[in-house]
């Protein structure tokens, strides 16, 4: 079914779990789109199973906590960063619970993570104002650039390039196979002192990147030209909490949750909202993705629900996500076998 502004008006939560006993602060669908995982600050991993619409395992990061948690490109194996003792990411196998390594280096907290699409290659960045790339295949950091402030940092979908935001104001785009020689484009933006970037994503067709911030503002700027092409805003965000913006699979819809529970949609051509959803949740929604295959979304809020929430099904099991599909449509992204959304104590996954 193609996603269309009547298709994301009817987006309808369906199912919660309550798996965690403190926020989640992450969550990552597998490349596949069959599982996704989350990471809390109550130091679990949990593993949902898509198709089934269950928890499939769970496991601990007591020592070191646990954030930032992404899939690598085996759906048993995923990259995160430690919240507690130290600044090390770690890379664990969901099939036995062990580290298969450890990459040392970061002297402060990790704060942006992003595995290349394309093969073994990743990126960190951290407060102690540096961006490191990494290979799963070697502890040690493959390069190194310091920057003048906190980044922000992500691959393209081709994973030849990675923006690179710094101290709020600007955007620099590094060729991952000279990255020592410095960008190859700088773009300055207009610097905004009432609020941070907190996050950066390249749409999947490389043509747009979406900055997030602790503001109640969010950008979506040209990958090319560095040219803001929409400010997106009318959002809850009064506490300057990080909220996390996503890209539709299509690269044709941008999506933010808020403080008061809501998702708000907008049109990446024309800027128009399109859609705002009551995701139902009883805090800032902090986490926000749609399924790279399915039509599906989830999202997280920072306060953990307490409260049974209703699992909703559409008649003969038609589509139900955070809404609900008109079976009538022409399909272009496939279905599950099972229809349901989540909020995992504050996480919500959407099926259509």
């Amino acid at each position: 079914m193609k996603l269309t502004d009547s298709v994301l008006r009817s987006f309808r939560v369906a199912k919660v779990f309550r798996e965690n006993s403190d926020k989640i602060n992450c969550f990552d669908f597998s490349p596949n789109g069959e599982t996704v995982i989350s990471s809390s600050d109550d130091d679990s991993i949990v593993l949902y199973d898509c198709q089934e619409g269950k928890p499939k395992r769970t496991l601990y990061s007591k020592k070191y906590g646990v954030d930032l948690i992404r899939y690598t490109h085996a759906a048993n194996t995923v990259v995160y960063s430690s919240n507690k003792i130290d600044d090390t990411i770690r890379y664990l196998s969901l099939h036995d619970n062990k580290y298969i390594r450890y990459f040392p280096g970061h002297s402060k907290r990790v704060v942006a993570l992003s595995m290349s699409p394309v093969d073994d290659t990743f990126i960190s960045g951290s407060l102690d104002k540096t961006i490191r790339l990494w290979d799963l295949r070697s502890p040690n950091c493959q390069g190194l650039m310091h920057l003048q402030g906190k980044p922000v940092c992500s691959f393209d979908p081709e994973g030849l390039i990675f923006a690179a935001g710094v101290n709020s104001e600007m955007v620099k785009l590094y060729d991952l196979r000279s990255f020592d020689k410095g960008p190859f484009a700088t773009f300055k933006m207009q610097y905004d002192r009432t609020c941070e970037w907190t996050g950066l994503k390249f749409s999947n067709d490389g043509k747009l990147i979406l900055i997030s911030t602790n503001g109640s503002f969010i950008r979506l700027i040209d990958a090319f030209k560095g040219v803001v092409m929409h400010t997106f805003g009318g959002y809850a965000n009064s506490k300057a909490v990080t909220l996390e913006a996503s890209f539709t699979p299509d690269s044709q819809f941008i999506m933010i949750g808020s403080e008061d529970g809501k998702i708000h949609v907008w049109n990446g051509e024309s800027g128009i909202k399109v859609a705002v959803l009551d995701g139902k949740h009883t805090g800032p929604i902090t986490c926000l993705q749609f399924n790279p295959k399915f039509m599906t979304f989830a999202s997280a809020c920072s306060n953990m629900l307490r409260k049974e929430r209703a699992c909703l099904r559409s008649p003969g099991g038609l589509a139900v996500r955070l809404g609900y599909a008109d079976p009538h449509l022409p399909d272009s992204i496939p279905f599950l076998p099972y229809h349901w959304t989540t909020v995992v104590e504050g996480l919500l996954v959407a099926h259509h």
